[in-house]
């Protein structure tokens, strides 16, 4: 059971960047709800206990395969206590083109209570998505991919993109390099909620994440809640999740909001 609950708290923390109300932006990166440098910091807790934490941020723009790429970084890690029971110190790059169209390439490891690292390349020419397990031989056999489709991480700067309204629906076609789905979200209602004593008006919205696996992976019984700033901004700041062992709050301690276009070489 603790391990559905951490899996959810994973889950959790990779949906937490998914969400802002801004139209489909185009052309060059100063017009995206987004800068290098955005840096967001959450604390989650499991009741009362202190259970872990993460950071969600874009690093400056790099060059993959000759072409400039943006850099996106997640990283999780349990609490001290939690790493007794189920520890978790896991880290994902993302990296999608300039114009925020497609995934190029992902990269996941897992330095916690196992240790594994997987790699999933994008071949636009071929509209496939190859899944490999760093230091194995052993690949899967391609995945057919729609155009513009994005990767368990770099989907939910995607969804950034669009504008929300009460009652939307949001879907971008995702892969985990295993299968190909389509991301939803489903705009809720819009609230006043209470964060650490500040007061927000915000959107609450659900995620409908279907069969995809990593990031996406979550127990049958569980259910997302998260809840946007209303403001052009539209920073996350609370997500709850209802699990079979019980309920935890991830909550937003810190935010930068980056200020520049940096190339890194």
């Amino acid at each position: 059971m603790k391990k559905i609950l951490f899996y959810n708290i994973y889950v959790a923390f990779i949906f937490i960047v998914s969400l802002t109300c801004f139209e489909p932006a185009m052309g060059e990166s100063n017009d995206f709800p987004f800068t290098v440098g955005e840096k967001m910091t959450f604390q989650v807790k499991w009741g009362y206990i202190m259970a872990g934490g993460a950071t969600i941020e874009l690093l400056p723009i790099t060059n993959l395969n000759d072409k400039d790429a943006y850099h996106f970084l997640f990283t999780v890690h349990t609490s001290e206590f939690v790493d007794i029971f189920y520890k978790v110190r896991d880290r994902i790059e993302s990296y999608t083109d300039i114009t925020m169209s497609h995934s190029l390439r992902y990269f996941k490891s897992n330095e916690g209570r196992s240790k594994k690292a997987v790699n999933i390349d994008f071949d636009w020419d071929k509209q496939q998505a190859q899944y490999s397990k760093v230091g194995q031989d052993e690949n899967r056999a391609p995945v057919s991919i729609l155009p513009g489709t994005f990767d368990p991480l770099s989907v939910f700067f995607a969804f950034r993109m669009y504008d929300l309204n009460e009652n939307k629906e949001i879907s971008i076609p995702v892969t985990d390099g295993k299968k190909m789905a389509l991301g939803k979200v489903n705009v809720i209602q819009r609230e006043v909620i209470k964060v650490n004593g500040n007061e927000y008006d915000t959107f609450l919205v659900e995620p409908e994440l279907g069969d995809i696996g990593g990031v996406f992976e979550k127990s049958k019984e569980a259910k997302l809640q998260i809840w946007v700033t209303a403001d052009n901004r539209r920073i996350p700041v609370r997500i709850k999740s209802k699990v079979i062992v019980g309920s935890f709050v991830a909550e937003l301690t810190s935010y930068y909001e980056g200020s520049g276009s940096e190339v890194s070489h």
